[in-house]
């Protein structure tokens, strides 16, 4: 999966077309609250600028459906991101056409330019032809650094790179080489801990890994149906009846191919969904009726902790428990913490592990956090990325 990337270029007054990932969240004053995914795109813009590039940025926000919604264009975006810069950064209302193209061929070496949202123009979602063309009109050489839209094939990220060479930027490259590398060439032990609500949103992720992994690790609601699978009774929990069947044919799998899959062996039950219900830990095969299961229980916590211990490659993605509920976050937390204290590379994807992981500071302990939830779950689903297919190889 090695695809060329910036560094591979002769950037000098070339203009370089960016598509980035700035779909940030917003508050009700249009104020940014967490510029995580404009940071991350630093290196990559920093980059082509120190090497004498003009660049032009393309970025969706939000979801406007293929029309111009005012509260989603990217003003603040252009001001974040001209105070992190340092220098100034031209913004325009339009994603294509004249004003767009005199104002990207205006642009002189070491000048930034931001163009409207691009999920504003119905053919962006549609990947259609005309947008594509006349967006490669804007650059001379396209850049994909957008990780968490390559699962996407639009106009921004796959059709434009028909018409233009295209390269990865430096965020793309490091999740493609620290995913990919540990799908493909894992240190082993290779551990990797699966959690979430839903078993059907990750039955293709465990239906890869079970080829690849050495232990399987499963908290979070999806576990629920994996031990109704085994006969368990779970009260009011969170299930999937219509995937018991599947639930038990991994298992299986996991059987025969010879990979520990470890499930919850006790839980944190509570008698309704609210962080003040009453709450105990319970063995799996104890689950009173009208309870629920919302976390995993301190003997699972220190079964998973032992396991990871042991692992030289790590990746989570998915919480332990219902993590947005403080008395239910400690299995969350706990996963978080081993992983911070793993002798391993340690791999972070989908958005509440990674929200655990910042929420207690432990970011920088971790070898990668990957800022595509969607295109994370589907490179570990050992699908091709329509977004980084179309990038030249290396």
């Amino acid at each position: 999966m090695k695809k060329k990337t910036i560094r591979d270029i002769d950037w000098q007054g070339k203009r370089a077309l960016v598509r980035v990932d700035f779909n940030v969240p917003l508050d009700d004053q249009r104020q940014i609250t967490d510029d995580t995914r404009i940071r991350a795109a630093l290196p990559t813009i920093q980059y082509l600028l120190d090497h004498g590039a003009s660049v032009v940025l393309l970025s969706h926000l939000g979801r406007p459906k293929n029309k111009v919604v005012d509260a989603l264009r990217l003003d603040p975006v252009a001001r974040r991101l001209s105070e992190l810069l340092g220098r100034p950064v031209k913004k325009i209302d339009v994603t294509t056409g004249p004003e767009a193209e005199a104002a990207a061929q205006a642009l002189q070496p070491g000048e930034v330019l931001l163009l409207e949202n691009t999920r504003f123009d119905p053919r962006e979602e549609a990947n259609d032809e005309s947008m594509a063309r006349e967006l490669a009109r804007l650059g001379d050489i396209f850049v994909n650094d957008a990780f968490g839209a390559a699962h996407r094939a639009h106009a921004s990220t796959e059709g434009v790179a028909r018409f233009l060479p295209a390269v990865a930027g430096l965020l793309m490259e490091q999740e493609l080489e620290y995913i990919g590398g540990a799908i493909e060439h894992p240190q082993r032990p290779f551990v990797t801990v699966i959690g979430g609500a839903k078993i059907s949103d990750k039955i293709g992720v465990i239906d890869n890994l079970l080829g690849k992994v050495d232990a399987l690790l499963i908290g979070g609601g999806m576990a629920n149906t994996f031990l109704l699978a085994q006969g368990y009774r779970v009260g009011d929990s969170l299930v999937e009846p219509e995937s018991v069947d599947t639930a038990r044919a991994l298992l299986r799998q996991a059987e025969e191919r010879g990979v520990k899959l470890l499930l919850p062996v006790d839980v944190v039950i509570a008698d309704a969904f609210d962080n003040n219900a009453n709450k105990r830990v319970v063995a799996v095969d104890q689950v009173p009726d009208g309870w629920r299961i919302l976390d995993i229980g301190p003997e699972t916590i220190r079964r998973f902790s032992d396991e990871i211990k042991r692992a030289k490659t790590v990746i989570w993605n998915g919480p332990m428990g219902v993590f947005e509920l403080p008395a239910f976050a400690e299995g969350t937390r706990a996963i978080a913490q081993a992983l911070a204290e793993a002798d391993a590379v340690t791999i972070v994807g989908g958005g509440d592990s990674v929200a655990a992981v910042e929420q207690m500071g432990l970011a920088e302990r971790m070898t990668h956090i990957s800022t595509g939830g969607g295109a994370s779950l589907e490179l570990l689903e050992g699908k091709e990325l329509p977004g980084v297919a179309a990038l030249q190889d290396a």
